[in-house]
């Protein structure tokens, strides 16, 4: 069950080549649906503007070298351990997802292009990483979905309240739950409802990328480096400097536990 290529199964049935196809159709759809949406919403110009403001308006001029310097530690901090996050849950929820579902997207396309077919043995490794990363995707995905969302947990909303902004993170853990349940009944007629189920899920979430929540993925890096940069040329980002009376006697705003 953990062990077994789930799409070297589904050859027998459906020529490989059409997975690899489909493969392919969502990589297009991801490249055009995150191109539409920053056209759309200009965040591509906003940010470029933002930062030329940034190095007119600051008070030092930051070479090239120290922004190389800022980019690594956007990298290690805000992306690979999601350091932005004070709530310890939400930020491990966050990271099993991030990383379970980069697993996963690895797994599946090394499956479905390199050992597509029962005749390439699939390495027992592929299969096992695949079921892991679908497994953190769904951990962390369902923990976030109904126990640390604002809406849910200081909102008071109930958890099975829907809007456009869970398109992203309802379709993936669907995709994923369906996977594992289809790749877990392969032969069986509700294997096939799972598996037809779970190609209409994944297309929802590489197809609906304009509209949902997806391409934060490609925005929140940026952001996090513009604003290292903006605070190391002394702009602010054109926002005023903090006041001195909370750095002096301490504030009385508490942490929040909701991010």
């Amino acid at each position: 069950m953990f062990t077994g290529n789930p799409f070297a199964e589904l050859s027998t049935h459906i020529p490989s080549v059409v997975a690899q196809v489909y493969v392919v159709v969502m990589f297009i759809l991801v490249v055009a649906g995150t191109l539409i949406d920053v056209i759309h919403k200009k965040s591509a110009k906003y940010f470029f503007e933002d930062w030329e403001k940034s190095k007119s308006k600051g008070t030092r001029q930051v070479g090239s070298g120290e922004v190389m310097a800022m980019a690594v530690q956007t990298m290690a901090s805000e992306v690979l351990t999601s350091s932005e996050f004070c709530s310890t849950r939400r930020r491990i929820a966050h990271l099993l997802t991030m990383y379970g579902f980069v697993i996963y997207l690895v797994a599946t396309t090394i499956m479905v292009f390199g050992y597509p077919t029962p005749a390439s043995p699939t390495p027992v490794l592929w299969p096992l990483l695949w079921n892991l990363g679908a497994l953190m995707v769904c951990i962390g995905g369902y923990w976030f979905w109904f126990f640390i969302r604002v809406d849910v947990t200081a909102e008071g909303y109930s958890p099975f309240r829907i809007v456009q902004a869970d398109l992203f993170i309802l379709s993936l853990v669907a995709s994923t739950t369906l996977a594992l349940l289809w790749s877990w009944l392969p032969t069986s007629i509700i294997g096939w409802l799972f598996f037809g189920l779970y190609v209409l899920a994944t297309t929802i979430l590489f197809g609906s990328i304009p509209w949902s929540k997806f391409a934060h993925m490609f925005f929140k890096p940026s952001a996090a480096l513009q604003k290292r940069v903006a605070e190391a040329a002394g702009s602010r980002s054109n926002l005023p400097a903090p006041a001195d009376k909370p750095e002096t006697f301490g504030s009385a705003r508490g942490l929040p536990t909701n991010y």
